[in-house]
């Protein structure tokens, strides 16, 4: 397979432990490549737990294989307690300064209040990237850039920090902002901190979470760093058929309230941008160019590629949820995370080696079965006629593709 010409741009969502699906689809698409040490990403963000594995590519960006073998040796010996503290002592005490801060907040000012202390991931990464390679790596051309997304929980704003050659300019758009900085671990653990169970991180001057938060257009940050081609790596399945409506006569639990709010964060928000790319692509495939100008439109078609999981994830979690520690399910079991209803709640805190070995094999075997298509995309057999995918492949069913388009 030969690799396009043109920026192709890796795009990471967020989903907790559901990102070991993301290093499965990883794993077949370097088997894909002809040389697995050119990276074909020049340019890779990341949201989330997908911000950790973008900025472990981006550190290894001179050697794609390297840098693959790397995260599937992380994730394939996952711990909880690599990623939070799993044991009595640190439940407790964090929980305790979780209660303390319901009924005490207003007396307790700049403390770190969360569900749970993360700061294992924190010396996981300092431990395993070495955040100079980065420049290193755009200096020597193997990668354009790398922006991390998070949330400012003062200013409201989807920031995404990015680091890259000296021609690319930071942006500013309605509630998101790219502003250039060099990446390092702070950045990534506030991209990952998910709100209410992660604490948040200061960068610049102000504090940022989850980058899922307020992230209303999840595929434009690679667009404003020049990307022409996009693959989008999800870690949850986004279909456009109607949901079966069951009866349900039991009251929601936290745990089941709390996985709609999540699904809410991580899952939406990419459904909606995809669906607009798609849209603005079509549009543009039926205005001639010329008139585009003449208008002062800067659209501009972008082809892309969507890998989402053919199984759903939280039923996957439901057969290995029992192995987390025992402090961890007792915590878990008090929300109703431990029953079938609350396992999506579970499955974004399941940094088990079963579970996260099962989404790597889900998602390197839902890439191979598409490999016609995925080399197809990558090596620039494309679809001659702009749009032309859009109008015969249902778009938002797993294993499917379209051309979009967008300005970011």
């Amino acid at each position: 397979m030969e690799v396009a010409s043109g920026k192709a741009a890796l795009v990471l969502a967020g989903g907790g432990a559901r990102a070991a699906y993301q290093v499965g689809v990883l794993q077949a698409l370097k088997e894909m490549l002809p040389d697995p040490t050119v990276n074909p990403f020049p340019i890779i963000t990341g949201t989330s737990a997908g911000a950790v594995n973008a900025g472990a590519l981006a550190c290894h960006a001179d050697d794609f294989g390297r840098a693959v073998d790397n995260l599937l040796d992380v994730w394939r010996h996952f711990e909880p307690r690599h990623v939070y503290r799993a044991d009595v002592a640190g439940v407790t005490a964090n929980s305790s300064r979780w209660i303390a801060g319901l009924f005490f907040g207003a007396f307790l000012r700049d403390r770190r209040i969360s569900l749970l202390d993360n700061r294992p991931l924190a010396a996981l990464l300092a431990r395993k990237l070495e955040f100079a390679r980065i420049g290193d790596n755009i200096a020597k051309g193997a990668l354009d850039a790398v922006a991390i997304t998070c949330s400012g929980y003062t200013s409201g704003q989807s920031v995404s920090f990015f680091e890259g050659a000296a021609h690319i300019a930071g942006w500013k758009r309605s509630q998101r902002v790219g502003i250039r900085s060099r990446i390092r671990v702070e950045h990534l653990m506030a991209s990952a901190a998910i709100p209410f169970l992660f604490p948040a991180y200061h960068l610049n001057r102000e504090y940022f979470g989850d980058g899922s938060m307020r992230q209303i257009a999840p595929v434009s940050p690679a667009l404003h760093l020049g990307a022409d081609r996009v693959v989008v790596v999800g870690t949850a399945r986004i279909r456009n058929e109607d949901p079966e409506r069951t009866r349900g006569e039991t009251y929601p639990t936290l745990a089941q309230v709390a996985g709609h709010v999540m699904n809410s964060i991580f899952l939406d928000s990419l459904a909606v941008d995809i669906e607009r790319l798609e849209r603005i692509n079509r549009t543009i495939s039926a205005v001639p160019p010329e008139r585009l100008r003449q208008l002062g439109l800067t659209l501009h078609h972008v082809d892309v590629l969507v890998m989402t999981p053919s199984e759903p994830l939280d039923a996957i979690a439901v057969r290995h949820v029992r192995s987390l520690p025992a402090p961890i399910r007792f915590l878990l079991r008090s929300v109703g995370a431990m029953r079938r209803g609350g396992a999506n709640l579970a499955s974004y805190l399941l940094f088990e080696q079963g579970y996260c070995n099962e989404l790597i094999g889900l998602g390197y075997h839902d890439t191979m079965k598409r490999r016609e298509e995925v080399e197809a995309f990558l090596g620039g057999a494309m679809c001659p006629v702009p749009g032309a995918y859009a109008r015969t492949v249902k778009f938002f069913v797993p294993a499917s593709k379209a051309p979009a388009a967008g300005e970011g």
